[in-house]
């Protein structure tokens, strides 16, 4: 474990685990931490070692500005490309792998954009980032969606009626709803939520240009979903699909709760 000093950013707190020699960073998904990909142990961890960051008001990374107004503005993208130009500072330019699952493959993806020529691989989880998320956009864009967010987020009861609606329509699957009921039961708790969606605003991966970054370059892109994720179906895919020379998609039977032993078994017998 260690930090990263981002100027103009803050401390990023991140894991390292995995005993491979290739080098991989890794970016979670909502609620849990870098360490969430050490439960790959059968098939990423004996091939890299990973550097998992944990997001901002996740884990132990923190931020030199934490006021509302500062946080609401959204993070400006070129300090996420300062966590591998810091890395390399630290530690030496070298080639890398990227992975994403949910919110984080935005970051994977972003990084892409900016550092193909040292890509050999991106893995995708259940990513968000493909195509606009429409929930997202109204929450975060839209006049009476910002001001609904905001008082679901300082309520004691109302985001736990919003969830259950939002499962009745099968915007997020039973998995998720779970996950989601346990990280809103706390008024800080709600508040990460609130300042997480709204702080990678800014960061929208152009599928365009990463696809064509991807053909160029010859970087390897795995993508996993669940058959039952309703947050980020593979549909979603599509584009990015159409655009690859070389694309890999697997769907297992699973929800957006994907990151498990079981994928770690099916990715394990794709390299046995």
């Amino acid at each position: 474990m260690g930090f990263l000093e981002i100027k103009g950013l803050g401390k990023v707190h991140y894991h390292e685990y995995g005993y491979g020699k290739k080098l991989l960073f890794a970016f979670h998904g909502y609620g849990l931490t870098g360490k969430q990909f050490d439960v790959l142990e059968q098939s990423l961890l004996p091939e890299y070692r990973i550097i998992g960051f944990d997001h901002f008001f996740h884990g132990e990374t923190t931020l030199y500005e934490l006021k509302e107004a500062s946080v609401m503005s959204g993070m400006q993208p070129e300090l996420l490309k300062a966590y591998i130009d810091t890395w390399f500072e630290e530690f030496g330019l070298q080639r890398f792998s990227l992975l994403g699952y949910s919110i984080g493959a935005n970051m994977a993806l972003f990084l892409v954009e900016n550092f193909a020529s040292l890509v050999d691989e991106i893995i995708l989880m259940a990513p968000d980032g493909l195509v606009p998320h429409k929930g997202f956009q109204i929450l975060r864009a839209s006049f009476i969606g910002k001001i609904l967010f905001k008082k679901l987020t300082y309520s004691s009861w109302m985001m736990g009626s919003a969830l259950k609606l939002i499962r009745l329509f099968r915007i997020i699957d039973k998995s998720l709803y779970a996950i989601a009921s346990r990280e809103i039961d706390t008024p800080q708790k709600r508040l990460n939520a609130y300042f997480t969606i709204n702080y990678i605003k800014n960061i929208r991966p152009n599928i365009e240009q990463i696809a064509l970054l991807i053909n160029q370059n010859h970087i390897r892109c795995r993508l996993y979903f669940g058959a039952y994720d309703d947050l980020f179906p593979s549909s979603n895919s599509k584009k990015l699909l159409n655009l690859l020379n070389q694309p890999e998609l697997y769907i297992l039977p699973l929800g957006h709760w994907l990151v498990t032993s079981e994928l770690d078994r099916y990715m394990a017998k794709q390299t046995a």
